[in-house]
């Protein structure tokens, strides 16, 4: 009885064994099929890569950044595009650098591993430079709108792009401002040692010296620092009338308020980082008359901004901070790319993207040979009534 027992356990066995490889191969069938719809009846997934600090003291620059891609990329799978024969569905892959060159890296290689055809990132020079040697190994176009540092596209790669003027462009004309503008002859500089703010403020300090004037101070921070009194107590000794700081605007907005409170008279005037509605909440009252640039066009100015804005603010109920508008414009430079090429394979698609000729919600866009964007506007702007008002602008794509 115990054999005829087993012979009846091995018997079900086999049968439940038998049962389960038909519904296996049944199910793999079906896979198959739905495989083969995919491919002739259905989208085409398309990934396209965003970096920016979504956590931090400039979260708020990071998801700025994000919201203009994601907004770029729902306007797009709203057109139905068809490339190559295939309609496509564009998806957004998002990734938190974190401001961090290391962390940078990391996810410049997660993005290639999930198989992206493109990225738009990062938002910091200090992570877009390291990250870019990643996606240039693996010939993917990488378009930063933030990204200023001239560095950047000065490395020979052939995969490196920014839709915003560069440091070399936003130093001179900031210097120029300062000297024939604000009448400064004695001035301070602080910058943040990364290499956005240093790259900035060197540039910044090329153009005044260039022009005349002396450099009394230069001192520098972090971009973590939160009390800068022992470098503005150096400072105030040295009696500047104007005080430059190339960083962002988690620094900029307390500096200002401590400047303020040692009693320091001079001006303070920063960059692209700096000219945010963040620095105005954070710095105050102290906020008031103080100066800053950014690399484009006024917001007035920019042929598509009206219409951005509202949708802007429609979708994620919050104002643009900086650089939404060129993050969006920067996956459309992609996806324009790939209309032209016919193909949404980067190999073949990256040549194109150096032909660009558009004009996007930022302005014209086409690139020089090393993918800098050709005639980089740099707008100044002043803080007056607690809201930053266009004072000069130069240059500037026609």
């Amino acid at each position: 009885m115990n054999k005829i027992a087993r012979l009846s356990l091995m018997a079900a066995a086999v049968m439940a064994l038998a049962a389960c490889g038909k519904q296996e191969q049944k199910t793999e069938g079906a896979a198959s099929a739905g495989a083969s719809a995919q491919a002739t009846g259905g989208e085409e997934v398309v990934k396209i890569g965003q970096v920016s600090p979504m956590t931090g003291p400039i979260a708020h620059l990071g998801k700025d950044n994000e919201f203009g891609a994601t907004l770029a990329i729902d306007d797009l799978n709203k057109e139905g595009i068809t490339i190559g024969g295939k309609k496509i569905k564009f998806q957004l892959v998002s990734e938190d650098d974190q401001g961090d060159p290391k962390i940078g890296t990391q996810v410049a290689q997660r993005l290639v591993d999930a198989g992206v055809v493109g990225v738009v990132g990062h938002l910091n020079s200090g992570t877009t430079i390291p990250a870019s040697k990643i996606y240039s190994d693996n010939g993917l176009p990488q378009i930063s709108p933030s990204a200023t540092n001239p560095a950047y596209t000065q490395q020979g790669y052939k995969t490196t792009f920014r839709v915003i003027a560069n440091d070399v462009q936003q130093g001179g004309a900031l210097g120029d401002f300062a000297v024939n503008t604000l009448k400064a002859k004695k001035i301070a500089i602080i910058d943040d040692r990364t290499a956005y703010g240093q790259g900035l403020a060197d540039e910044f300090e090329k153009a005044v010296k260039a022009k005349g004037a002396d450099v009394v101070k230069r001192e520098f921070t972090t971009n973590s620092a939160t009390d800068f009194s022992a470098i503005l107590t150096s400072i105030k000794s040295a009696n500047p009338d104007l005080v430059f700081y190339g960083g962002m605007d988690a620094q900029g907005g307390p500096m200002a308020k401590q400047m303020k409170k040692l009693g320091i008279k001079a001006k303070l005037i920063g960059g692209d980082g700096m000219q945010t509605p963040e620095f105005i909440k954070l710095a105050g009252d102290a906020a008031e008359g103080q100066y800053a640039s950014i690399c484009g066009m006024p917001r007035e100015k920019m042929p598509g901004f009206a219409a951005f804005d509202k949708k802007f603010k429609a979708k994620f109920g919050t104002d643009v901070q900086i650089y939404a508008p060129y993050e969006y414009d920067a996956v459309n430079v992609l996806v324009d790319a790939m209309k032209r090429a016919n193909s949404t394979d980067p190999k073949k698609y990256l040549a194109d993207v150096g032909k660009t000729d558009m004009t996007g919600v930022t302005g014209k866009i086409q690139f020089d040979d090393k993918g800098d964007i050709k005639n980089g506007a740099v707008t100044v702007y002043e803080v007056k009534d607690g809201k930053w008002v266009e004072k000069a602008t130069s240059g500037g794509a026609q």
